[in-house]
Parts: C-alpha cells; sequence; structure tokens
C-alpha cells in the first residue's frame, strides 16, 4: 500500500505548512444501512425524482420522460429502468451532471425479448432485469432513499405507487400516488399489482422507473417497470432482488449498505477475530508441521496467485476520507502479463502506465499489487505463521477463517508512506509487522483476505501515519465453454494520518482474457 501526504511550501521562507485539514472519522462500515423507518421519514417527494430530457428540434421540443429514485442514502446514485436510461439518456438530473451509466441487461442479455409499448419503440431486454442506475458527481441536496424489503410478497399485500407520469401539460409532471395490491408474478419474473386510480387518472407513460412500496413498513418492494396491455388497472414491476443482484454486482460497496442480506462478503468487512499473535516459543523454535487445513489453504492462496498472472480487466478507483463523498474518481484498463501490471486510462487512453497516477489530493491510499501479494505470501512464505481460527457462519454459508501474522524481522510487508512536497516528493519502504484473515469457503477457495500494517511508534511519529488496513475480496467468474476461476473483485484500502482517515475503493470488472494464446507459424 502507498500512502501519501502533501506537504505545501510557502515559497518566501522556505517553511513548510501545516498538513491536511481536518477530515470526518469514517464510520464503521458496517453500520451504513438503512434503517426500516428511514431516519428522514417518508417524504417521498424527497425520494423519487422525475427523469426527464429534452431535445429542440427546430422550432419544437422533443421531450422523453421517465421517473427515478435515491437507491442510497446519500442520492448520489438514481435507480430506473433500463428502457428509460435508453429512451431519455439524460446527461444531468435535478442539475447535478451523469458521469456514469449502469445497465442491468441489453440486447445480449440471457432471456432477452422484444419488447414495446404506447411509448416504446421495439426494444430487445430481459424484462426481469429491466434496470439501470445512473451515478451523480454530487449527491442531491434534500432528497434521501429508503429502505427496501427482499421478503418475499404474498397475496393481497397492500401497496403504494409512486411515479410522475405524463400530464396533459408538457413537461410539468407531479408525483402521484397509487394505492393497489399484490396480485401475484408473471412468468416473466415480474411483480403483478392491482391499483386503483389516482384523482381518476390511471398509470400512463412516463411513471415507468418509479416505486412500489408496502403500505404497512414503507419499505421499496419494487421498481415500476409497465402497466398491462389489456387495459386492465394491473402495474408491474421489477422484483428488489434483481435490484439487489445488480447493485451487488456493479456497486458492491453500496450493495452491502442498502441491501444487508446480500449474499457475498462485505468489500469493507471487518475481520471476526482478534488479532492473532504467536507466542515468543512459537517465534524462536524451528517451523513445526502445519496442519493439513493450514496445507490445503497455502496450495489453494499459491493456486490462486498463480491463476491471477494473466488477465485484462476494468478497474476502478474512488478517493474520498472520512464518510463524505468520493473526491477523485478514476477508471482503468489492467493488464497482467506474467503478474506484472499495466494501466491505460479508460475509455481511450492511449499510454500505458506502469502505475495508476497520483490523484490531486491532500492526502490517499493507493492499492497496488495487494490483490496477487497477498495470496502469494500466504500461499509460499512460510516465515509467516498461519493459525486456524473457528469457523463461521455469514449469510448461510459456513467458511473457515484462519488468521496470520508476520513480525518486522520477517520482512513481509512493506510501507511505503511519499511526503509530497510539490516539486518533488520522497518514498521509501519500510518493513513493518502485519497481520490479517482470510476466509474460505468450505473447500478452502479463499474469498477474502484481510491485512493490517503495524507501524512502529517511532514510524508513527517521524511519518504521521498511524495505521492501515487492506481489505480484499474475490469471486467466481463463469464463462461459456471454460472452467471457472476465482479472480479479484473489489480492494478497499483504508489509512489514518493524524486521525484523519483516507480510503481509496477499487473495483475490478469486464474481465476479458485470461492466459496467452501463443501461435506458432512455420517458415
Amino acid at each position: 500500500m502507498i500512502l501519501r501526504r502533501v506537504i505545501p511550501i510557502l515559497i518566501v521562507c522556505s517553511c513548510p505548512s501545516p498538513s491536511a485539514p481536518a477530515q470526518e472519522v469514517l464510520p464503521n462500515p458496517l453500520t451504513v444501512a438503512l434503517s426500516s423507518t428511514a431516519a428522514h421519514g417518508h417524504d417521498f417527494n424527497k425520494t423519487v425524482l422525475p427523469i426527464t430530457e429534452l431535445k429542440f428540434l427546430g422550432l419544437g421540443i422533443e421531450a422523453k420522460f421517465g421517473t427515478g429514485f435515491c437507491l442510497d442514502p446519500e442520492c448520489r446514485f438514481i435507480g430506473t429502468n433500463y428502457h428509460v436510461a435508453k429512451i431519455a439518456r439524460p446527461r444531468k438530473i435535478k442539475g447535478e451532471k451523469v458521469v456514469q451509466l449502469y445497465l442491468a441487461t441489453g440486447p445480449d442479455d440471457d432471456g432477452a425479448t422484444v419488447n414495446d409499448g404506447a411509448s416504446l419503440s421495439p426494444m430487445k431486454y430481459t424484462l426481469s432485469r429491466d434496470l439501470a442506475i445512473f451515478e451523480l458527481r454530487h449527491s442531491l441536496p434534500h432528497h434521501h432513499g429508503v429502505a427496501f424489503s427482499l421478503d418475499e410478497m404474498q397475496a393481497g399485500q397492500e401497496i403504494d405507487i409512486y411515479a410522475y407520469p405524463k400530464e396533459a401539460i408538457n413537461p410539468i409532471r407531479s408525483l402521484r400516488q397509487f394505492h393497489g395490491t399484490f396480485k401475484g408474478k408473471t412468468t416473466t419474473g415480474l411483480l403483478a399489482f392491482d391499483y386503483s386510480l389516482s384523482a381518476d387518472k390511471a398509470i400512463r407513460p412516463g411513471a415507468s422507473g418509479g416505486i412500489v412500496v408496502d403500505s404497512k413498513t414503507q419499505q421499496i418492494v419494487g421498481i415500476l417497470d409497465g402497466i398491462a396491455r389489456n387495459g386492465e388497472a394491473i402495474a408491474l414491476a421489477v422484483p428488489v432482488q434483481s435490484l439487489a443482484d445488480f447493485v451487488s454486482k456493479v456497486q458492491p460497496y453500496l450493495a452491502h449498505g442498502i441491501f444487508p442480506s446480500t449474499r457475498g462478503i462485505s468489500p469493507i468487512s471487518a475481520d471476526l477475530y482478534p488479532k492473532f499473535v504467536p507466542s515468543r516459543a512459537d517465534v524462536l523454535q524451528h517451523r513445526p508441521e502445519e496442519p493439513a487445513e493450514v496445507k490445503a489453504l497455502r496450495s489453494k492462496a499459491q493456486l490462486l496467485a498463480d491463476s491471477m498472472r494473466n488477465f485484462i480487466a476494468a478497474q476502478s478507483f474512488a478517493w474520498g476520507s472520512g464518510h463524505k463523498e468520493p473526491a477523485a474518481r478514476a477508471e482503468y484498463e489492467v493488464r497482467v502479463m506474467d503478474g506484472a501490471q499495466r494501466f491505460r486510462r479508460l475509455p481511450d487512453g492511449k499510454e500505458e502506465l506502469e502505475g495508476v497516477p497520483y490523484p490531486h489530493l491532500n492526502g490517499w491510499a493507493l492499492p497496488a499489487d495487494e490483490w496477487s501479494k497477498l495470496p502469494k505470501m500466504v500461499g509460499t512464505e512460510f516465515r509467516l505463521k498461519v493459525h486456524q481460527a473457528a469457523d463461521v457462519v455469514l449469510n448461510d454459508h459456513r467458511m473457515k477463517v484462519f488468521q496470520y501474522y508476520a513480525s518486522v524481522e520477517d520482512n513481509l510487508c512493506p510501507f511505503e508512506p511519499v511526503e509530497d512536497f510539490g516539486f518533488f516528493a520522497i518514498s521509501k519502504a519500510v518493513a513493518v509487522a502485519c497481520f490479517g484473515e482470510v476466509w474460505t469457503d468450505e473447500d478452502a477457495n479463499i474469498i477474502r483476505i484481510s491485512e493490517h500494517l503495524e507501524l512502529s511508534d517511532k514510524l508513527k511519529a517521524y511519518r504521521g501515519w498511524e495505521d492501515s488496513q487492506v481489505v480484499l475480496t474475490y469471486g467466481w467468474l463463469r464463462r461459456a465453454n471454460e472452467p471457472p476461476r476465482l479472480v479479484p473483485l473489489t480492494i478497499f484500502t483504508e489509512a489514518r494520518y493524524k486521525k484523519h482517515i483516507y480510503w481509496c475503493r477499487g473495483q475490478f470488472t469486464d474481465y476479458r482474457i485470461f492466459g496467452s494464446r501463443v501461435k506458432i507459424v512455420a517458415k
């Protein structure tokens, strides 16, 4: 891990000025989930919002309408339908610039069918995944998300639909509420609801992307997708479980905050046990024979490290401090050939880089190659002391937990602070003690590794950094005609500098090749 702090220099007197201003402290990552009652109350005017795209055509105006909703508590992510995102394509929502669009389906999706409607040209996608997410540059002020429910719907369960249907006067629209009851599930995987008119009006085009809310709990149970074509007052919605699966894939850091019961491991999960430190006797004596379970872990760790020596993927980064929004973001194509990383800025970067450029911030934590270094260390470094802790059950899955420790003398864990003076930077890696946990499935396949660097009091006083940690998660990549492979999913780094928290959240997506193909041409 590389840690940087900027030290401004006053040219007139050549004296260092004070370091970075105070930052808010990052809260416990396991407590950021929305409560079922939502602290802001249930003013859905602050959760549901119109999506409108206006285009001037000569003397006329073409307007495209949809509805969106705040996905997260801060309302920096806006959820809607795939077909709304493809039709409207807004560049801004409520004045905030759209910086990224995530689509849950498309014409090449498994199960995709051609769909059309009153205001929808034929479009091919999967109805049960008719979802999209807009990421905004900044959160929408005075807006907030509410809680979601993943519980199974019961026949007759009362609901309310909130959306912005098209009105008689364009582009003016207002939030409408439609009361209804759960009818059942369609063969395409959508939820069906009988609903009552609102002010003698039925649900009209423009309402797609609104929310279906349980009348009793006020939790979102579905995302409005359309209405029945036969004229009946029946509304159709995408289940929240489909939304949870989608968010877990494209925004795993966000998913475990708004869907706490989501399957998988949180990318910012805390260790399960107190730090493991071997006894002094264990350190001094010859290394004893390791238990069979530890041997199996080392074998799988080495296999994981070897399997990641060649691949291409997209790697995104977000840097921030405390519990604030990210202050900087970047996305690169990472190409790993024979274990060496090279980067190219997405979407159209030409220059090949050996490392990710430093963000222009007063302080940051930059993940390097821990995603491959830590499995290799666990698998091959026998100076690393490994201990098996008690198994745990998380999300109905039993997992094995291993703890490890390395002393300063083992020289296994480097710490590299960067002092940036503007005109030049000083960087020097030093060996420190480290410890962490490795979580595996019942077959010893690694799904999470953490590393905590133990800085000496002298180093803390000299450099100012007090502690740092990294959490890595891995998951299965399944592709047609290829065996399943474990791949890195997320990498989260966090460091404390004089009580200020700096973090970086990284994510791997869009894996495209594994291994190398060699073609021999006879001459």
